[in-house]
């Protein structure tokens, strides 16, 4: 197979509060629970925040953070 035979999601570079607890396969109760645990301070913080929208890089914070299992990234 090479590598132009492959399916490959495409690239994103916001995710909605949906598609990020998706992509971390957990749900959207459980990321706000991850938020409140390492980015914000206080729950007047998170409802502070009108809509949340996350980077890829916010993902894989949240991922370290949290002890999720990191997917290996094909390469490129």
């Amino acid at each position: 197979m090479t590598q132009a035979t492959l399916a490959t999601k495409p690239i994103k570079t916001q995710y909605s509060e949906h598609e990020a607890a998706d992509e971390l396969g957990v749900s959207v109760e459980q990321l706000r629970t991850m938020i409140r645990s390492h980015i914000v301070e206080t729950d007047e913080d998170l409802n502070n925040v009108s809509v949340a929208s996350f980077q890829p890089s916010d993902l894989l914070i949240l991922k370290i953070l949290s002890g999720l299992k990191l997917s290996p990234i094909p390469p490129g």
